[in-house]
C-alpha cells in the first residue's frame, strides 16, 4: 500500500524514539551539504559555472527530499500492512501457516487486541527492545523454529531435529575457504551499443557485456576482465597507443540506494589497473560515447576536449549518435546523429560549429556513424542505407553511394590498405568497397545472428564482426563466416546444469534455448521457440530437458538432437520452475498460478500424463526441491510461504513429525532454514532471485538483484551469514547452478542478458 503525495497522511512526521541509533531505518538524516567554496570574490569561476554548480546543488537537495518522501510512504505502506495482514490458514498443504506465525507473534504481555494490532505491537517492540540481527530482518528463535521476518511479515522454519539441541542464533559462522573466479563471460553488448569492439596489438579483442570489459585471445580461448565498472558499460574507445582505454558507464544505484554516477574510467589494457576516474557527477543518465583524440597527450584531450565542450556545449537539439576527433587534426571533432552531422572546430575551451549540408541529395533521419579515409575526408553511413563523403575541412558533400545498402548503414571500417567495409542492418551484409567506393566483394550474416553492428580489422585480410544479436563473428571475403562469441538478446532466467557432462542450458524471453559446453564456451546448439522462456530443468538421465515459458506453455526437448519430444500448457501464466524428481520419475511444475503441477515420466523422459496438482500457496510459486526419495516437495511463492507436498498421493499436507527433515537433493528455495542466512540487512523479500547449494553440500551460492554473486558456507543457518561477493552482472542476477563436479558456478544476469562462467578455487 503506496500512498500518493495528495493523501492526508503522506507529510506527517513519524515519532521516532530517542533511543534510536543513526542506522535504524527510521532514523534517515539529511546528510549536511558540503562548503560552498565557489562564492568567495577570490573565485576565478565564472558566473555561469556559478550557476551550474548552484543548479547541482538544489537538485541533489530535492532528490534527497524524494527519497525522505518515499521512505515515509513506505514506511506508513509497511504498518498498513501489518496491520491488514489478518488471513486464514490455507486447507490442505500449509505446514507453517500464518495463523501459526501470528499465533506466536503476541506480546509477551498477554495483550489479546485483534490479530493485526497483536502483531503490529510485537513487531515494534521487539524492534526497539529485543536483540535483533539486522536493521529490517529480524530473527527470533521458539519452540523448535526460526522465525525471520521480511517487510514485517514473519516466515517461520523449522530447525531439523539433529540440530534443535546445539542450534543457537548467536553463533558466528564463517566465509568458506573456497572462492570464485571470473573465468568466462557469455555474449557481447551489440544490441544497443555502437563502435565498441576492437583488435589491440596483443591479438585480443576488447569488447564489454553487462559492467564486465572482456580481452578475449580468439587463438588460445582465454579471457581477462577489466571490472572496474559497477553498472552497465555503454561505450569504447582505445587510444593510438592502443594500450589504454577508456570506457563509459550507466547511473545505477546501489544496495543501500547510493547514487552511482555515470562516469569513464581510463585504464591500462596490459595491467588492468584503473589509471583515471573522469566525469564523476558530471553526466546524469549514462555515457554513451567516448573518443581519444589521435594526437596530443591523452588526459588533456580526453578530459578537456571531449567531456567539457562535448557535454556542456549543445551539440544539437537531436539525439547525438557519435562523436570522433579527427584523425589528422586534433582540432576537429565530428558529431552525428538525428537528421545531422556537425564539424566542430576546438579554440582553447570553445567550440564552433558547423552544420553539415545535404543540398541535393537525401536527408536521412539518421546519421549512424563516422570513419575517415586515409585523405582525411569524412565518411558517413545513414538509416536510408545511403554512404556520403564529406571533404577534408568542409561541410558539403564530395561524393555519394546511395542505396549502399538496404536499410541502414551500421557501421563503417577504412582497412589499412585505404579500402572501405560497411555493415548493413537490415540487409546483415558486409561490403567491401575499394579507394574510389566501388563495391568488390559482399557477404551476408546470417539471421539468426543479426544485422551487424559493429566492425573492426583483425589479421590481414580478416575482420571480426559484432551484431544487433550479441554474436562476435571472424569474417573474410568472400564468404568465411565464424562465430566466436554468442549471446541472448532479452531478459534471461532460465537456467540448469547437466547431470554428469560440462554442460548447461539457457532459455530467455528472446525465445531461445542454447545448450552452451563449459569448455569451448560455444553453444552445442541454439534453438528458437514459440514462446519466451523462463525456466529449464535436465531430467536426470541427460537425455531431455523441459523449458518452461511465459504463456503457461512447456516443452521438453532432446538434448543430442534438440527435437520436441513433448508439449504441454499448464495455465496461462509462468512457468517460473521447473524440475524432475532426482529418480526421474516425476516431474514439477511450478506456475504464477500459484499451483505445482505434477506429472508422472516414463520411457526416460519421453511421455508424460498428469498425475497431480498441489495448491494451497496463495501467491505464485517461485522456487521448488524435490527430496532424495522423490517423495516430496519443498516449495516457496511470492508472499514468502514455504509449503510442502508429498507426491506419492499427489496432495498438499502438513508433514508429520516424523517427516520434518527429508533430505534435499537440490536446495535452491531461497526461503528455508538452511539458506536464512543469505538474506542481508533490510531485505524486502525480493532482494535474493536464487540461491544454490553444491553437490558436495560445503557451498551455497546466492544471486541478488544488486549484480552480486556471493558464496556462503552450506548450511547457512545463521543471520547475515558472512560471504565471499562478486560483480560482474549489471542487472538483477536472476539464477545460478554448480556445475556436477562442483567446479564451476554458472550466474546469469536479467535485462543484462549475460551468462557468467566462475571457477571455483
Amino acid at each position: 500500500m503506496s500512498l500518493p503525495p495528495s493523501h492526508p497522511l503522506y507529510h506527517l512526521s513519524l515519532p521516532v524514539p530517542p533511543s534510536l541509533p543513526p542506522s535504524h531505518p527510521l532514523s534517515l538524516p539529511v546528510p549536511p551539504c558540503p562548503p560552498d567554496d565557489t562564492v568567495s570574490a577570490s573565485s576565478n569561476l565564472d558566473m555561469e559555472d556559478r550557476v551550474s554548480q548552484l543548479e547541482q546543488r538544489l537538485q541533489l537537495q530535492e532528490d534527497e527530499i524524494q527519497l525522505l518522501k518515499a521512505a515515509l510512504a513506505d514506511a506508513l505502506r509497511r504498518l498498513g500492512c501489518c496491520e491488514d495482514q489478518v488471513v486464514l490458514p490455507h486447507s490442505g498443504c500449509l505446514s507453517f501457516s500464518r495463523s501459526h506465525c501470528l499465533s506466536h507473534a503476541l506480546h509477551p504481555s498477554g495483550l489479546h487486541q485483534r490479530p493485526g494490532n497483536c502483531e503490529l505491537t510485537y513487531l515494534i517492540m521487539f524492534h526497539w527492545n529485543h536483540k535483533t540481527t539486522s536493521n529490517n530482518t529480524l530473527v527470533e528463535m521458539d519452540d523448535g523454529y526460526v522465525r525471520m521476518f521480511l517487510r514485517g511479515r514473519p516466515v517461520t522454519m523449522h530447525i531439523p531435529d539433529a540440530q534443535r539441541d546445539s542450534y543457537t542464533l548467536d553463533h558466528k559462522g564463517a566465509a568458506p575457504d573456497r572462492k570464485l573466479k571470473l573465468q568466462w563471460v557469455y555474449g557481447y553488448r551489440g544490441r544497443d551499443c555502437r563502435s565498441n569492439l576492437y583488435l589491440l596489438p596483443t591479438g585480443e579483442i576488447v569488447y564489454f557485456n553487462a559492467s564486465v570489459v572482456v580481452l578475449l585471445n580468439t587463438e588460445e580461448q582465454q579471457q581477462r576482465h577489466y571490472m572496474g565498472h559497477d553498472d552497465d558499460v555503454k561505450c569504447l574507445s582505445v587510444h593510438p597507443d592502443m594500450v589504454t582505454i577508456a570506457t563509459g558507464q550507466v547511473a545505477g544505484n546501489s544496495k543501500d540506494g547510493k547514487v552511482l554516477h555515470p562516469h569513464v574510467r581510463v585504464w591500462d589494457s596490459v595491467s588492468l589497473n584503473t589509471l583515471h576516474v573522469l566525469g564523476m557527477g558530471v553526466f546524469d543518465r549514462a555515457v554513451t560515447c567516448v573518443a581519444f583524440s589521435k594526437s596530443v597527450s591523452l588526459l588533456h584531450k580526453a578530459a578537456t576536449a571531449f567531456l567539457v565542450p562535448h557535454f556542456r556545449v549543445d551539440c544539437s537539439n537531436d539525439s547525438v549518435l557519435g562523436a570522433v576527433f579527427h584523425p589528422m587534426d586534433p582540432n576537429l571533432i565530428v558529431t552525428c546523429g538525428k537528421s545531422h552531422i556537425n564539424f566542430w572546430t576546438m579554440e582553447g575551451n570553445t567550440l564552433t560549429k558547423k552544420q553539415g549540408l545535404f543540398e541535393k541529395h537525401e536527408k536521412p533521419k539518421y546519421v549512424l556513424c563516422v570513419a575517415f579515409a586515409e585523405n582525411g575526408d569524412a565518411i558517413t553511413g545513414d538509416s536510408s542505407g545511403n554512404i556520403y563523403v564529406w571533404a577534408k575541412g568542409g561541410s558539403r558533400i564530395s561524393q555519394a553511394v546511395a542505396g549502399a545498402h538496404e536499410g541502414g548503414v551500421f557501421s563503417l571500417l577504412v582497412l589499412k590498405d585505404g579500402t572501405m567495409v560497411s555493415g548493413g542492418g537490415k540487409d546483415r551484409r558486409v561490403v567491401l568497397w575499394d579507394h574510389d567506393y566501388t563495391k568488390q566483394s559482399e557477404m551476408e550474416v546470417g539471421e539468426p545472428l543479426g544485422p551487424v553492428r559493429a566492425l573492426s580489422e583483425g589479421k590481414p585480410g580478416e575482420l571480426f564482426v559484432g551484431t544487433t544479436k550479441n554474436a562476435i563473428i571472424r569474417a573474410a571475403f568472400p564468404d568465411t563466416l565464424t562465430p566466436i562469441v554468442q549471446g541472448h538478446t532479452d531478459e534471461l532466467w532460465g537456467l540448469d546444469v547437466h547431470p554428469s557432462m560440462e554442460q548447461f542450458i539457457t532459455c530467455a524471453q528472446d525465445k531461445l534455448v542454447q545448450l552452451w559446453d563449459t569448455n569451448s564456451h560455444q553453444p552445442l546448439w541454439s534453438k528458437a521457440i514459440d514462446d519466451q522462456g523462463r525456466s529449464a530443468g535436465f531430467h536426470p538421465s541427460g537425455g531431455v530437458v523441459a523449458v518452461g515459458t511465459m504463456s503457461g506453455r512447456w516443452l521438453v526437448l532432446d538434448t543430442d538432437t534438440r527435437d520436441l519430444v513433448s508439449m504441454h500448457t499448464d495455465g496461462n501464466e509462468i512457468i517460473s520452475n521447473i524440475k524432475y524428481s532426482p529418480d526421474g520419475n516425476y516431474l514439477a511444475v511450478g506456475s504464477h498460478d500459484n499451483f505445482v503441477y505434477i506429472y508422472a515420466v516414463t520411457e526416460n523422459g519421453r511421455k508424460y500424463s498428469r498425475a497431480g496438482k498441489c495448491s494451497g500457496h496463495s501467491s505464485f510459486v517461485t522456487h521448488l526441491d524435490w527430496s532424495q526419495d522423490s517423495h516430496y516437495l519443498v516449495t516457496n511463492s511470492g508472499d514468502y510461504e514455504i509449503l510442502f507436498c508429498e507426491s506419492n498421493i499427489f496432495s498438499c499436507s502438513p508433514l508429520q513429525d516424523s517427516q520434518k527433515s527429508p533430505r534435499w537433493a537440490t536446495y535452491t528455495c531461497t526461503l528455508g532454514f538452511n539458506a536464512f542466512g543469505v538474506w542481508p540487512d533490510g531485505a524486502d523479500g525480493t532482494d535474493v532471485n536464487a540461491v544454490c547449494k553444491s553437490h558436495s553440500s560445503s557451498l551455497l551460492a546466492s544471486a541478488d538483484d544488486f549484480g552480486k554473486v556471493h558464496l556462503f558456507t552450506f548450511p547457512c543457518s545463521q543471520p547475515r551469514a558472512p560471504s565471499h561477493k562478486y560483480g560482474g552482472h549489471s542487472s538483477h542476477v536472476t539464477n545460478i547452478a554448480f556445475l556436477h563436479d562442483d567446479s564451476h558456478l554458472i550466474s546469469t544476469g536479467g535485462k543484462d542478458t549475460s551468462i557468467m562462467q566462475w571457477a571455483v578455487v
